[in-house]
């Protein structure tokens, strides 16, 4: 009834996931402090733990990267990569993910919560991997385990089960019944917790409890189901290794209750992930690695250190890694390894080698990026992972403080993007701004102070600027004539223009109906040129799109005619002409599609309501039972911080996603006052 649950692994890597300020993070300090990894555990209010040790996260006091963590229990290697909760910096979590051997998933009875718990818990459903949940802050509870476990199901797709029970004294925990190991605990903070007898009505509950999770594991397992309709009491062994196999296959999700802040339920958790977890070789297949001869690992975190160089956090799926091997990678680049270190809580130690299933930092792999597989065979190996960044929901335009810091900006900007590829950089070639896009308001905060504090470049920031654009809406003939006379040859260029408005989306036309050599050909291309340069500023101040222009006459002169002229000559008539054919604002309209839990659903109707949005309609979000998706046509302008609300209202839960639909005209006092804006600005 499955294999020996007991048997080595080699060194296991496990993810803590969760809601954000669920308590990963101390979680991982628990499991450090109670194995002996760390004298004592720290907090993060204080700014002493092991995670989230970054100057960023100790200032806003919250996960904003991942901390990887090493530590032994019981004889076995544990790697733990601490990931952070909030949305806005789930994309290290989604790199990290796929190469670890489970995940813990750290809860807490709060249906506020229970979105974002959704959302998790769907990444790990979709890749396959097996997950606990732990649900913490058991010291708080106010509600029986029954009534939380029946408020968490709905964001799991499969059943969670409960592998403890609550020892209540009076309105507080005072310890759990094992239900596997039919065994009471009494808590004891910052101790192991103490055995005690199993009578009465803990034990009445434990029956009960205990059958519960006996008929979930059947429902994968006929003899299990026999032996319970014949009452007949099964092996504690089965029980274990039902429990180890259904949770592998990921049939089941295994509960376990704890307080993190007082160490209970830490050591009964690291006994389950020892027992029950799988081990690198499982991982290894379900990523579809055949059985390689060579090393092959995954990279699931590039980080720049001020004075360390460039480090690759790698998860070793096969064979055998040595300081100085040549990797290829999946991405085609080849890379010499300078220095492994084992990530071990804020100590990294150097090693010679590395051997499956180990989690290290591979040094100097310049041309590597987070998301590569590795090999040290002789070609590229297929990649394992195929991981896409969120699309943003947020921007600024960035320049440096000093413009001597330019280049380092850029520098600057090309390493935060491989230490986090949900950043994007684009340049405006318009505005000359860069303009950095993120997940949401503090992604780009905590990216401005890294290049602040890490790459030292000071930056000045503003929201980008809206595509504006505009048009016309009346035709008109203009005559643009440049004549000059300066000692010597002079410069001369004499064009009728003939303006006249496309229909939207109609771009730009240029033609000539020249006759008789007014214009000679030569200068033709000089004179669409000039088109060209007078209509990237209109008298609105914006580019000017939509639009026909035929040049239908003109004069030149033998000697002092020439290709400048003519294109200054045709600029000065478009530029006198357009404010004659009645000039009108363009806005971009964008259609955005929000996704967000159905109780906040009338709360961004509201918003999009004041952001001048025109809901297209709404409906049930397909697959995720308890979302909607909401569609609505939005001006570019309106959108700017549109996600700040969208979090506020949804829990941190919410996101959306957006797509160019048209230009529409925006006319009356919202036009007078963008275009007033625009030229205070300018």
């Amino acid at each position: 009834m499955g294999q020996d649950v007991r048997s080595p692994r080699g060194p296991r890597c496990i993810a803590l996931v969760g809601p954000f300020q669920s308590g990963k993070t101390t979680l991982l300090e628990a499991i450090m402090a109670r194995t002996g990894a760390i004298p004592r555990a720290g907090s993060v209010e204080a700014g002493t733990s092991v995670g989230d040790s970054s100057p960023e996260a100790r200032h806003h006091k919250m996960g904003v990267g991942l901390t990887a963590a090493t530590t032994s229990f019981m004889g076995d290697s544990y790697t733990f990569i601490d990931c952070p909760g909030s949305v806005e910096f789930a994309h290290d979590m989604r790199a990290a993910i796929p190469a670890v051997d489970a995940a813990v998933v750290v809860c807490e009875a709060d249906e506020k919560k229970l979105p974002q718990l959704q959302i998790i818990l769907r990444e790990l459903e979709d890749l396959g991997i097996p997950r606990f949940l732990f649900l913490n802050k058991i010291d708080r509870a106010n509600k029986r385990i029954r009534e939380t476990l029946a408020t968490l199901q709905p964001a799991s797709r499969i059943p969670l089960v409960l592998r403890q029970i609550p020892i209540w004294n009076g309105d507080l925990i005072a310890g759990f019944v094992d239900l596997a190991l039919e065994r009471a605990f009494v808590y004891r903070e910052h101790k192991a917790s103490e055995v005690v007898a199993l009578e009465g009505g803990d034990l009445d509950r434990e029956k009960e409890a205990r059958f519960s999770m006996l008929e979930k594991l059947a429902d994968h397992d006929d003899a299990l189901m026999e032996q319970l309709l014949e009452d007949i009491s099964p092996p504690r062994d089965a029980v274990f290794d039902d429990l180890a196999r259904e949770l592998r296959e990921g049939l089941i999700c295994p509960v376990l209750l704890g307080s993190a802040t007082r160490e209970n339920g830490v050591l009964r958790l690291m006994k389950a992930l020892r027992h029950e977890s799988p081990g690198v070789a499982e991982t290894a297949k379900r990523l579809g690695a055949s059985s390689p001869k060579d090393a092959l690992a995954y990279v699931f975190k590039t980080v720049h250190l001020q004075h360390g160089g460039k480090l690759s956090l790698t998860r070793v799926l096969a064979g055998r890694l040595d300081d100085g091997a040549t990797l290829q990678s999946s991405s085609g680049e080849t890379g010499r390894v300078s220095g492994i270190s084992a990530v071990n809580c804020a100590h990294d130690t150097k090693r010679a080698s590395a051997e499956a299933g180990d989690t290290v930092a591979l040094g100097k792999l310049d041309t590597i990026k987070t998301g590569d597989t590795l090999s040290s065979g002789k070609t590229a190996p297929p990649a394992l992972v195929g991981v896409e960044p969120s699309p943003p929901g947020l921007a600024v335009a960035l320049a440096a403080t000093d413009r001597k810091d330019d280049v380092k900006l850029g520098q600057a900007l090309l390493r935060l993007n491989e230490e986090d590829p949900s950043l994007t950089m684009i340049h405006n070639p318009r505005t000359h701004d860069i303009v950095l896009w993120g997940q949401g308001e503090m992604h780009l905060r905590v990216a401005l102070e890294r290049l602040r504090d890490r790459f030292g470049v000071n930056v000045k920031s503003q929201p980008p600027a809206i595509g504006y654009q505009e048009t016309i809406r009346k035709s008109i003939t203009q005559r643009g004539r440049h004549k000059k006379q300066s000692g010597g040859h002079g410069q001369f260029g004499d064009v009728v223009l003939e303006i006249k408005p496309l229909p939207r989306g109609g771009g730009f036309e240029f033609h000539e109906k020249v006759v008789g050599g007014a214009v000679p050909r030569n200068y033709i291309g000089a004179v669409e040129e000039g088109v060209v340069d007078g209509l990237l500023r209109g008298p609105l101040g914006f580019p000017v799109i939509d639009v026909q222009v035929t040049l239908t006459d003109g004069s030149y002169h033998s000697v002092d005619s020439s290709d400048l002229a003519f294109r200054t000559a045709a600029r000065i008539g478009v530029s006198e002409g357009l404010p004659q054919c009645q000039p009108v604002l363009l806005e971009p309209i964008h259609v955005v599609e929000i996704v967000c839990p159905t109780d906040a659903t009338a709360k961004i109707n509201a918003i999009l309501s004041g952001r001048r949005g025109q809901i297209l309609g709404f409906d049930t979000r397909e697959g995720w039972p308890g979302w909607d998706r909401v569609r609505a046509m939005m001006p570019e302008a309106e959108i700017g911080e549109l996600i700040v609300e969208l979090r506020s209202a949804t829990a941190g839960a919410g996101s959306f996603t957006r797509q160019f639909d048209r230009m529409a005209e925006v006319t009356g006092r919202a036009a007078d006052q963008i275009i007033a804006a625009h030229r205070v600005a300018a």
